[in-house]
């Protein structure tokens, strides 16, 4: 475990270098405004193009990886749109954090995966990403659409991570080649998107707006932390993953929840602040769960 954690350092120092640049020096708040505005509408939307225009989709070799992770974030937005009907709960509250629950952090996903498995790791989550990022963010969307009246498919058709995720497939299936200067150009800018991404989730950094509803808190990170990876270890082993997809199935559903929660909440008329919270506390949470979830993996499957 110490030595995943050791391999995981890097990107979690990001982390706390985002927190300390904004806190610490002139470069505050409305600095990482505008970095995050730049990360979710630009960089972030070019990785993910290229990513998925570069990697084999295999079909056949990946079905069952490609289903783990689907049916992962489908069990994580049935488990938090349940909590709506619990009595007590704050309908704002939980429309704004449901989709803490089941989106991911694609930049610490991407990170990870390059470091543990490289490229054919990066590769599968690439896939994951490409599959996954339309479901989260219908789900993401449609709980605060219908909360606040907003109309969903105008909101799914401005998403630029699914306008990527969507480009990025058809080219792929299409089998187009881009030119060498426009690959390498594109490549350029998505490789800012990790480090700026991961410094954001930093600076971003907030817990005050927990105490509004501390249950409904720990009740949205207990499916993201707990039972997300509890359900993708289980289906790499019912689904009989080879170990390879297995284990990237397990990191995908570990990931602490996505930067990008707080900015879409904002957006769209949720509570920002109490979000900014659950991605706080969902970042931190990662750092201890995901070394965890890699040991339970190496001693199940005698690594």
């Amino acid at each position: 475990m110490l030595d995943t954690a050791l391999l995981l350092l890097p990107d979690f120092l990001l982390i706390v270098a985002g927190w300390t640049i904004c806190h610490r020096t002139a470069l505050n708040r409305p600095v990482w405004d505008s970095v995050e505005r730049l990360v979710y509408w630009l960089l972030f939307p070019v990785l993910l193009f290229v990513s998925i225009v570069r990697s084999p989709l295999a079909p056949a070799a990946t079905a069952g990886l490609a289903a783990g992770g689907v049916l992962t974030v489908l069990a994580g937005i049935a488990l938090a749109t349940a909590l709506r009907w619990l009595p007590g709960i704050d309908p704002k509250l939980q429309a704004s954090g449901a989709q803490v629950a089941f989106r991911f952090n694609s930049y610490v996903a991407l990170a990870l995966a390059e470091r543990l498995g490289g490229a054919q790791a990066l590769a599968w989550v690439a896939l994951l990403i490409a599959l996954c990022v339309p479901v989260c963010n219908i789900g993401a969307v449609w709980c605060l659409a219908r909360h606040g009246g907003h109309r969903i498919g105008a909101e799914l058709i401005r998403n630029p991570l699914i306008l990527a995720t969507v480009a990025g497939l058809a080219c792929n299936l299409a089998g187009l080649q881009l030119p060498t200067p426009v690959a390498t150009t594109l490549t350029r800018i998505g490789a800012a998107a990790l480090p700026l991404g991961l410094m954001a989730v930093g600076a971003g950094l907030q817990f005050g707006g927990l105490r509004k509803a501390p249950g409904l808190a720990a009740a949205l990170l207990s499916i993201r932390h707990a039972l997300l990876p509890a359900v993708g270890l289980g289906l790499g082993l019912l689904l009989g993953l080879p170990t390879g997809q297995a284990q990237v199935l397990l990191l995908f559903a570990a990931m602490p929840t996505a930067s990008s929660c707080f900015v879409l909440a904002a957006r769209m008329g949720g509570d920002g602040p109490y979000v900014a919270g659950l991605v706080t506390a969902s970042t931190l949470l990662g750092m201890i769960g995901l070394p965890l979830a890699l040991a339970a993996f190496q001693a199940l499957h005698g690594g």
